[in-house]
């Protein structure tokens, strides 16, 4: 006998709030973490709700380019945010249905329906709301229903979206053969954000309405904007315009799911097929050397031993190589931003283009510092990346300023390279060397700083990362905590280069003849004084740490 839709999927949300509702209890701080979440996306979802009501006020073309550049961005955002920051709440863990006599169709309906059932849902759908406002005004009740069933299938749209990118992009990066892929592509698209972002603002200081019309009635029939534009359908009097929009993203919901399915499997099973093994290499060296990645100056001791650990694992373990994916995005992404930013400056008189070149250069420096501020607050909670594993360490006794020391400099080596590359980035947009290197130290100092406030964060307030095979996944609570600690990492980081950064406006043109060591010599400085502090901190907090990333059941 068929089952019912309803009664195929509620066994899953009923299942997810029990499982967030089991997770909360007994743990004010994820308790508090959640109801701050939830605070947050209602203050994101009101102002949201705002932003599209208030394009009632303007005339129809306001109100068409509200609604389809703004569901275009929303649809992107739940696409890019999870990769690259935010995650997925990944309460419902897909590999633990693996042995359960399960369809795959009620499967992947049971999944959505339970991702459905979370705050940033639910935060959506109340920002997608205001949009109810300007088709109530330009097209009565009718407009009102066809653009709430367009929000309805947008909100389905938004979220299968993320889930099957998630699961691709999950998938891809447990396989070795493809585990850079991810970051290319993600670093490309992230590049075509700046250009495509300063078009449409060139495009509207420009004034040409008629063209970023005709442009958001294009987009307003692709899956991006189709189910935020039915509502003006209606209104303008093109009934079967807006069912063909509402197919449109009907068909696109049915392909992304039927993607998610495809990829769901290998989440089950939790890795990814790698190919036929290759043959071993005989041994050149001894069982150590072996080890050792073919690092210069990389000595065959237990400072050694712990890079070349943490080095293997953040370069083969797919959660970590998610991090290093964010932050090659961050990495392009705001170097194009702020430059092209400096480029737009065209002022007037001689003294408004000193201190517009002033104001230019101090705010590159400002983003550069960001960049490595940010790349740093992924050791906020490295110790969660091993879990369970750390008890070797705390058995074994490593010295916490050996084993800060040794995970600070096998991040360092494949970060700092990806901090050279924004520069490059720089100064190839500005076409100026100078103030790239002069933004090069700025990220030295910013990833020293933040380093050393990563290492205090990882040993005072560690976390479990969730025990499935997606490197994408969160579990209940945890996602918030994430942002909150890389934001306190990357707050006080600028905080403790203000010195650095003053001194860097006070020198002008002369600062980037010494930025790089400046900065470097900043940065390792804050290094060596939290490996210090935070090393004897974490001796006599190994085994809080220790309890602090073991996934409670």
């Amino acid at each position: 006998m068929a089952v019912r839709p309803v009664a195929a999927v509620s066994p899953f949300v009923r299942l997810k709030l029990r499982m967030l509702a089991n997770g909360l209890r007994g743990r004010t701080w994820r308790v508090l973490l959640f109801i701050g979440g939830t605070l947050l996306g209602a203050y994101l979802g009101g102002m949201g709700f705002l932003l599209f009501a208030a394009s009632a006020a303007g005339d129809a073309q306001v109100r068409l380019m509200v609604a389809s550049f703004g569901g275009a961005a929303l649809v992107l955002g739940s696409v890019l945010l999870p990769l690259v920051w935010f995650g997925v709440d990944d309460t419902l863990d897909p590999a633990r249905f693996a042995l359960l006599p399960l369809p795959r169709t009620r499967l992947v309906l049971g999944l959505l329906a339970a991702a459905l059932v979370s705050v940033p849902a639910a935060a959506l759908l109340l920002a997608t709301a205001g949009l109810l406002v300007p088709a109530g005004v330009a097209g009565g009740p009718a407009a009102v229903v066809a653009q709430a069933v367009g929000l309805l299938a947008g909100l389905v749209l938004c979220v299968a979206a993320g889930r099957a990118v998630v699961s691709a992009f999950a998938t891809m990066l447990r396989s070795r053969r493809v585990r850079d892929l991810a970051g290319i592509l993600l670093a490309a698209l992230a590049a075509l954000l700046g250009p495509i972002q300063l078009g449409v603002v060139a495009a509207a200081q420009s004034a040409d309405w008629d063209q970023l019309t005709r442009i958001a009635r294009v987009v307003g029939w692709t899956p991006l904007a189709g189910a935020y534009t039915v509502g003006i359908e209606v209104a303008e009097g093109r009934p079967l315009a807006a069912l063909a929009k509402l197919l449109v993203v009907a068909a696109s919901v049915a392909g992304l799911l039927w993607w998610w399915s495809r990829t769901l499997e290998s989440a089950q099973v939790g890795a990814a097929s790698a190919g036929p093994a290759r043959p071993s290499r005989p041994a050149r060296a001894g069982a150590v050397a072996q080890l050792l990645p073919r690092l210069p100056g990389l000595p065959p001791t237990r400072t050694g031993a712990l890079i070349a650990r943490e080095l293997r694992y953040w370069w083969r373990d797919a959660k970590r190589r998610a991090n290093l994916t964010a932050v090659a995005v961050i990495a392009v992404m705001a170097p194009l931003l702020a430059g092209f930013g400096r480029l737009q400056v065209e002022p007037g008189s001689a003294g408004v283009s000193l201190g517009m070149s002033q104001l230019g250069r101090t705010s590159t420096l400002l983003v550069m510092a960001f960049v490595g501020a940010f790349a740093s607050s992924m050791l906020a909670n490295q110790f969660g990346f091993d879990g369970t594993a750390y008890a070797a360490h705390v058995t074994a006794a490593v010295p916490g300023r050996a084993e800060l020391r040794a995970r600070t400099a096998a991040h360092a080596v494949l970060t700092v390279p990806v901090i050279v590359a924004a520069g490059a980035v720089l100064a190839l947009i500005l076409d100026d060397p100078l103030s790239a290197v002069g933004g090069v130290g700025a990220s030295f100092a910013g990833y020293g700083a933040g380093a050393a406030v990563s290492l205090f964060l990882s040993v005072l307030a560690p976390y479990p990362l969730p025990e499935g095979s997606n490197p994408f996944a969160t579990a209940s609570g945890t996602g918030i905590a994430k942002s909150l600690l890389a934001l306190v990492a990357v707050v006080a980081a600028l905080l403790i280069c203000t010195p650095l950064l003053l001194l860097a406006t006070a020198l002008g043109e002369g600062w980037p003849w010494v930025a790089v060591p400046a900065g470097a010599g900043y940065g390792l400085a804050a290094v060596a004084l939290a490996t210090y502090l935070a090393g004897d901190l974490l001796d006599h907090r190994a085994t809080e740490v220790l309890a602090g990333v073991t996934p409670r059941r």
